[in-house]
């Protein structure tokens, strides 16, 4: 599954796509490729066709900025880099636990969310992890818009473009 990063006309970072959107956006000609990454497909003509793997927009689009990444299970889980906060352990069953209990008034945010195995959230309940005698492998905070999108480049496999994109002065 290769991935296409997609830049505004400012090189400002817009999203990340897959590649048979790539390839539309470049027969519309509505992007500018900037670099083209190893994978290459067969068209039905016979013609091979690279795949891009960073593109420019040519006219740009207004987008309105997000001051903050919008909290979400999902946002918590790329933020932790898919592990537990507790033990460490990595896999398809974390959960989302609440340091601060919400039956004590904890809230749903970034400073007190974490991602966590099932049987670490079991066994920390109700309780704070100091009362359960748990520890935090790294204190929660709310990441940047970039912090984020650095998080969300890793976790696709193309960290390697981050700093391409960084070349650009966007």
């Amino acid at each position: 599954m290769a991935q296409c990063i997609l830049l505004n006309a400012d090189f400002s970072f817009m999203n990340v796509i897959d590649w048979k959107r790539a390839l539309r956006l470049v027969v519309k000609n509505k992007v500018e490729v900037l670099n083209y990454s190893d994978r290459c497909i067969q068209c039905a003509e016979g013609r091979i066709v690279r795949i891009p793997a960073v593109m420019k927009l040519i006219k740009f689009i207004r987008s309105v900025y997000r001051s903050r990444v919008p909290f979400s299970k999902r946002n918590v889980l790329i933020r932790d880099g898919n592990k537990c906060a507790y033990c460490g352990a990595r896999g398809a069953k974390l959960t989302i636990d609440h340091i601060m209990p919400r039956s004590r008034g904890g809230r749903s945010n970034f400073e007190n969310c974490v991602a966590s195995c099932r049987s670490c959230n079991t066994r920390k309940g109700c309780r704070t992890p100091n009362e359960a005698n748990m520890y935090l492998r790294k204190r929660p905070v709310q990441p940047t818009i970039s912090e984020f999108l650095k998080f969300k480049l890793q976790r696709l496999g193309i960290k390697d473009l981050w700093q391409y994109i960084g070349s650009f002065g966007g």
